[in-house]
């Protein structure tokens, strides 16, 4: 089957008469005189009152796009989406200090929460590169796992944040 190109006139036995303005892997994008814009599939039955000769391009944005986004969490240290508890939300969190005489500092909780999450990013990173490193021993990589498995232990205070009890900070589990 040769893929039709934009421009190209068919009248479909459902739609009429129309132009083709889009192709993707699947689908022709058709703009039909008495029934607007349809997508079509590419191998559906109609008649070509005339081909366009363009070459077209079968890969629509939106699958470059889902493509890339895969490609990124795979290779990069992108991480997943990861929501603070409902109650929290807008919230904010007061340091005060002993001296009165002294102001107190209000920090947004969102912004607060989102730092927790990156340090536990990047201590996941960190623990990958250690786990894949070529130039560290097998005791060196196991000290440097507590030390990051004891920094997991240290973070569980803010557990209570985490929307999602899967997504909280775990440190080391008693035997």
């Amino acid at each position: 089957m040769k893929l039709l190109g934009i421009g190209s006139r068919i009248n479909h036995s459902e739609y009429g008469k129309g132009v083709v303005t889009n192709v993707t892997s699947k689908h022709y994008w058709v703009t039909f005189i008495d029934n607007g814009l349809e997508t079509i599939e590419l191998d559906s039955e109609f008649e070509v009152i005339e081909a366009a000769e363009d070459e077209v391009d079968t890969v629509s944005f939106y699958e470059v796009e889902s493509s890339l986004v895969q490609i990124l969490k795979k290779w990069s240290d992108a991480t997943e989406v990861v929501s603070i508890a409902d109650k929290w939300k807008g919230g904010k969190l007061i340091l005060e200090p002993t001296d009165t005489s002294l102001q107190s500092k209000e920090i947004p909780i969102d912004g607060f929460f989102h730092k927790i999450t990156m340090v536990r990013d990047r201590l996941r990173v960190m623990e990958q590169k250690i786990n894949s490193s070529k130039n560290l021993d097998e005791q060196e990589k196991i000290e440097l796992q507590q030390y990051i498995t004891r920094s997991y232990g240290s973070l569980t205070t803010f557990n209570v944040l985490f929307k999602l009890k899967t997504q909280q900070f775990t440190g080391q589990k008693s035997s």
